[in-house]
């Protein structure tokens, strides 16, 4: 078979095979254009899910006349002129296929007035055949108008869904679009019928605002009452002896807190650059900053926009423009996991701020080994998880271990000595101007189950298990981070079989293998020797957790699971540490659980994500009543 050159018409129909999925498609093509012109508003009116018809009208600067056939020609556009351009692409679009593409596979017509012309023109394109550009009365800015779209591709046509499902994509890029861009105006009519439209505001502020106006518009209220604000930023930093320059980057948005959470990953949006993208090495990097406070199976919440050089991110890398492709991909996944690992710690019981009851890791590490008479690495598992427990509540809390009870570790004969805290070891949280702190004072205990408060606004009521269960867990995580990841020695080395890019990675982050607690080396192109591992986990599957570490460290350039199994048997030992349920408290008791966990990371949730605690206002409480009606 001979090579031929393709036609124009069908190399454009090809490439709408890549760009041009479903109308949506279209829809987000066409609207990223009127915004890189600079429109303020932009109105949307669909047909048929946007089969039918998608007409998008701007405000932007235009077109002129001249160059509306170079709009729709390959490879034509305004927005980069040379290599270095495509380098620090800053604009949505960049590749010029979009509208030659989408004219190829529809009936499509171009209109458009430049600022400050005196009549606008337009340019009818059917099938990719290019008609004449012809005057046309037209206010300042551009409208594109594509019907009937695949009509001349009935394969592709027929993988189309139900109006109502694609209408349904068309309004999700739209809720998208719309988080991102606050400042501009977006209206959405179907079938002739207004259906949406989100007014535009000063930037941000719209976000911000009372109640955060178009996260409600977009997310709901019960998001907007559940977001936490995040804002964090690091400067650049130059290069220097034994170190690689770092750029600076900034995390912004809001995240759910944890008792808000979803059964799937709807709710879940990041922006690199102010372009909507999805990427795994962030995906990873939130999920594990929701690890240790979200239900199992449940899906955080978020809306997140990173900024950083251009230069650093590829976005050339999906012929839709969904992927991104970070320079410093590692950099930037441990970047964002900090940051939410470092607000979600600030989602204690109360949201009274945080005033650490040991202000360090270091602190709490030395006043352990005080306490034991200087030894550093105290053993946590066992009898030892038991003393920790007991030497960081001040001796009483071993009674939270029912002899032969529920969930009593097996062996143990803990006598029953009762309950009791010494409160928090540090300073009190804030309270209010009444003197009432954030969870208020115990007034009863509820079938030995929950603790019942009165708080300066109404009720709370606390789930004193779950509590405790996160104080404790909190309180093992902070000793055990002081002392380290001890190292036990293999008293047999063991030889581990693993391809030979795994073994390349075992030998280059030596380093961090040996943070984690393993010592291993290279003893060949595909294997390893296996001397030392992590101390608290010597008991468990340790070839099986060195290979999920291999695993992540050449998928995410990072890995966290010594310290997820290492937090999973804590977890353990803080659950059976915890007071049981039908434990009787004394007042005292009572209140001094919640004043630790006013003062503890994480306490609005228990070890698996469960909430610890809520609060009914006296509004609320009223209605019961209906007083005042």
């Amino acid at each position: 078979m001979s090579i031929r050159q393709l036609p124009d018409i069908l190399v454009n129909q090809i490439a709408a095979g890549e760009v041009i999925e479903r109308p949506a498609s279209v829809v987000k093509e066409l609207v990223e254009n009127a915004l890189d012109a600079g429109a303020r508003r932009v109105d949307i009116d669909l047909e048929e899910g946007g089969v039918r018809l998608v007409r998008v009208r701007d405000d932007g600067q235009g077109i002129p006349p001249d160059e509306l056939p170079l709009a729709v020609s390959r490879h034509a556009t305004s927005k980069i002129a040379s290599l270095d351009d495509l380098e620090v692409v800053a604009t949505l679009g960049f590749r010029g296929e979009a509208l030659p593409s989408i004219a190829s596979v529809s009936r499509f017509s171009l209109s458009s007035r430049r600022t400050g012309a005196d009549h606008g023109a337009s340019l009818a394109v059917d099938g990719g055949r290019v008609g004449e550009v012809v005057p046309k009365a037209h206010p300042q800015g551009t409208t594109v108008e594509v019907r009937d779209l695949f009509y001349n591709v009935p394969a592709r046509r027929k993988f189309l869904r139900a109006e109502r499902t694609e209408l349904g994509h068309i309004e999700e890029w739209l809720r998208s679009l719309a988080l991102a861009r606050p400042d501009v105006e977006l209206r959405v009519s179907h079938n002739g019928r207004p259906s949406r439209r989100y007014r535009g505001g000063e930037g941000e502020g719209l976000l911000e605002g009372e109640g955060g106006e178009r996260l409600v518009e977009t997310l709901g209220e019960a998001f907007a009452q559940a977001a936490l604000r995040v804002e964090h930023a690091t400067a650049p930093r130059p290069a220097d002896e034994g170190r690689d320059a770092a750029p600076a980057l900034r995390l912004h948005g809001w995240i759910a807190q944890p008792t808000y959470s979803r059964a799937s990953a709807d709710q879940q949006y990041l922006y690199v650059n102010g372009r909507a993208v999805r990427d795994r090495s962030v995906a990873h990097a939130v999920k594990q900053a929701y690890a240790d406070v979200l239900f199992h199976g449940r899906q955080p919440a978020y809306v997140l926009f990173l900024e950083l050089d251009p230069a650093r991110v590829d976005v050339n890398v999906h012929p839709a423009k969904h992927e991104v492709r970070f320079r410093d991909a590692r950099m930037v996944h441990d970047f964002v996991y900090r940051a939410l690992h470092e607000a979600l710690a600030g989602t204690r019981a109360g949201n009274a701020p945080l005033v650490a009851a040991v202000s360090t890791q270091a602190q709490v590490s030395r006043e352990l080994a005080a306490r034991v008479g200087g030894q550093s690495n105290l053993s946590l598992s066992g009898d030892g998880a038991r003393d920790a427990m007991a030497m960081l509540y001040g001796g009483g809390v071993a009674g939270g271990f029912d002899a032969g009870g529920a969930g009593a570790p097996s062996g143990s004969a803990v006598a029953d000595s009762g309950w009791s805290l010494p409160g928090p070891q540090g300073p009190m949280p804030d309270t209010g101007e009444d003197g009432i702190p954030p969870l208020g004072f115990a007034v009863a205990q509820l079938h030995g189950i929950f603790i019942l408060a009165e708080a300066a606004d109404g009720m709370v009521v606390v789930d004193m298990h779950a509590a405790h269960e996160r104080i404790g867990y909190e309180k093992l995580k902070a000793a055990h981070d002081g002392s380290g990841l001890r190292i036990q020695p293999l008293l047999v080395p063991q030889t581990v079989a693993v391809s030979e890019r795994e073994a390349d990675i075992a030998e280059r982050e030596a380093a961090t293998f040996a943070e984690l607690g393993f010592e291993v080396s290279r003893t060949g192109p595909q294997s390893l020797m296996l001397r030392g591992v992590p101390a608290l986990l010597a008991h468990g599957d340790t070839e099986a957790l060195l290979r999920d570490v291999l695993a992540d460290l050449r998928e995410h350039g990072e890995s966290r699971r010594v310290r997820a199994a290492r937090d999973e048997l804590l977890s353990t030992m803080a659950c059976h540490g915890a007071v049981r349920a039908h434990r009787r408290l004394t007042i005292a008791e009572m209140n001094a659980l919640l004043r630790d966990m006013e003062t503890t990371e994480r306490s609005g949730q228990c070890n698996h994500g469960r909430p610890t605690w809520t609060r009914f206002s006296l509004a609320e409480i009223d209605r019961w009543f209906m007083r005042g009606r």
